[in-house]
């Protein structure tokens, strides 16, 4: 199992959010329900994530700002991560919007999507779906896989859920947080969390969907 060698190639694909891939690296993908989080909700987390920011004399808005966030002291790229990494996971378990992966016939149709290519253009490691997001940690056969293998989920399911629905228009939001896994422990840690994470969200059983190697192993 690769993690991420900072002396290697990583291809940085600047979106809404910045995307970094590295061939054969563990990443942790995240990406939400376009009804996931309230605009009220996210407005007020930039915000807040800006000022911090701000105070490093990092700007959010240019290229290469996240490189600037790995290259702070350990112990204020803890204090970034604590107050918006994880803050923001927690917003996505408060469980807003209308939920419809609870539903397990969609919670399926993604399910079934994540692993249709298993072994061929990526290995899929562990996956949970969760009422109105995705966590899954995987490696991608080469650095530009990773954004095309997403567009390729969000898309084919987004047409399948929509049509189960009998809805139209985006369902899923444009840009998925990513994370290039730096070391074994943090690849244990985010193990830990997707297995974890209906139960630390207080999801009663059969509200999602979890495939975990971690969960296997306890």
């Amino acid at each position: 199992m690769r993690f991420f060698d900072p002396h290697d190639d990583v291809l940085i694909t600047q979106r809404k959010l910045p995307h970094w891939a590295q061939d054969g690296a563990v990443v942790f993908l995240t990406w939400r329900t376009l009804d996931s989080l309230p605009q009220t909700v996210l407005d007020a987390w930039r915000a807040e994530r800006h000022r911090w920011l701000d105070t490093q004399g990092i700007d959010p808005t240019l290229p290469g700002w996240k490189t600037q966030v790995q290259d702070l002291p350990p112990e204020l790229k803890a204090e970034y991560h604590d107050r918006f990494t994880t803050k923001w996971h927690q917003h996505l378990d408060t469980g807003h919007g209308a939920c419809v992966l609870r539903q397990p016939d969609l919670a399926q149709i993604v399910q079934d999507s994540l692993l249709h290519f298993h072994g061929d253009r990526y290995e899929m490691l562990d996956f949970v779906i969760m009422p109105n997001h995705v966590h899954l940690l995987a490696t991608f056969h080469g650095k530009a896989a990773m954004l095309e293998q997403c567009e390729s989920w969000k898309h084919f399911t987004a047409a399948q859920i929509n049509r189960r629905l009998g809805q139209k228009g985006r369902f899923w939001q444009q840009d998925a947080f990513d994370h290039l896994v730096r070391h074994q422990t943090q690849f244990h840690r985010l193990q830990r969390y997707i297995a974890e994470n209906p139960a630390n969200a207080g999801l009663p059983d059969g509200e999602a969907r979890v495939n975990s190697s971690h969960h296997r192993s306890a």
